[in-house]
């Protein structure tokens, strides 16, 4: 039976992200290039906006100066060797609950329940696939595109604060990416150390679930409750309330093309009746239904206009279609 996803009771009113989270890149850009305030500019960032790391940025000019970052400094893998070097301080509050979590699982499931608090317009949850602990990480706006190195450096990041936190030689069972796979792989099997699946639905760890469920140390309650209370402050923001759709959205986006997606399962997720989020999701004009065929046409739509675009049945396949033909049928009702 699957974990239920942790989704943030609050989140930002734009697709944003903290300062903190964009300091470590500029450090970098600084020790690769001397254009550093030149590609700052051209993404409309000021390097003194950095100077306050709780600062909020548009999470849409981070992605965008990460992937320019990449070809400025020439290192294409540029997101997942600087996710190497990650730790736990990097994301304040949310790193240090992270470090002082009892087991890989519960460490996973407070990062997914707390990323909001640095990162804006981002879906992330775990759950129980085959046997196997899953984390799973997406930005949710498809216009963001290309993200190869936020993604590369969010999952590179995140093995590193296991490595660092509870196992120095862990290993994941398999890394997903959504994007497709680059010329020379090899860098990266040797950052992440497991089998790479590029061109799927979304960017995802898995992990051995009796390894995540290994208790490494006993919990400080009162740090914790510390930590709790500062990460509550970050996340409450009067008008940031989700609505039932972002939670559904959410949840969409980390099942999709993995688990069957029905009411009654997202329901459970949320902890109400199907007829009670029926009618919220009814009060806010949309429904299951609706949102799924949205996202899905946002994903396919995304995937034919990439260069080197993916064929069609790995389309159908990331959209969670039974094969093309069924995806064929699909495009054809869009329009309708």
């Amino acid at each position: 039976m699957a974990t239920a996803p942790h989704l943030v009771s609050k989140m930002p009113a734009f697709a944003s992200i903290r300062a903190s989270v964009l300091i470590p890149l500029v450090q970098e850009i600084d020790r690769r290039s001397r254009k550093t305030d030149l590609l700052l500019a051209s993404h409309g960032i000021l390097r003194s906006q950095l100077e306050d790391p709780y600062a909020v940025l548009p999470m849409a000019r981070y992605v965008a100066l990460f992937e320019d970052a990449a070809l400025v400094t020439g290192e294409p893998c540029l997101g997942a060797r600087m996710g190497v070097g990650f730790k736990p301080a990097d994301i304040g509050p949310i790193g240090m609950l992270f470090a002082l979590s009892p087991t890989i699982r519960s460490a996973f499931e407070r990062l997914s329940r707390y990323v909001n608090a640095v990162q804006g317009a981002t879906s992330s949850g775990v759950f129980e696939e085959n046997g196997d602990f899953v984390w799973s990480y997406r930005v949710d706006d498809p216009s963001m595109w290309p993200r190869r190195q936020d993604s590369e450096f969010t999952i590179a990041a995140s093995c590193q604060l296991v490595r660092s936190c509870f196992r120095r030689g862990w290993r994941p069972i398999e890394i997903h990416f959504e994007h497709r796979a680059p010329r020379d792989t090899s860098s990266l099997s040797r950052i992440y150390a497991a089998p790479i699946l590029f061109g799927q639905s979304g960017n995802r760890i898995i992990m051995s679930k009796m390894e995540a469920d290994r208790v490494h140390r006993a919990e400080d309650k009162g740090l914790i409750e510390i930590l709790l209370r500062h990460i509550a402050d970050l996340l409450d923001r009067p008008g940031s309330e989700a609505t039932f759709t972002e939670k559904v959205q959410s949840l969409i986006g980390i099942y999709l093309g993995h688990r069957q997606i029905t009411i009654a399962a997202f329901a459970s997720e949320l902890q109400m009746s199907p007829r009670s989020l029926q009618r919220k999701l009814s009060l806010e004009g949309t429904s299951l239904r609706i949102l799924i065929q949205e996202y899905r046409q946002a994903l396919v739509s995304l995937h034919l206009k990439r260069e080197n675009g993916s064929s069609m049945t790995e389309i159908a396949r990331i959209a969670g279609y039974a094969d093309n033909t069924v995806l064929w049928r699909a495009r054809r009702t869009w329009g309708k």
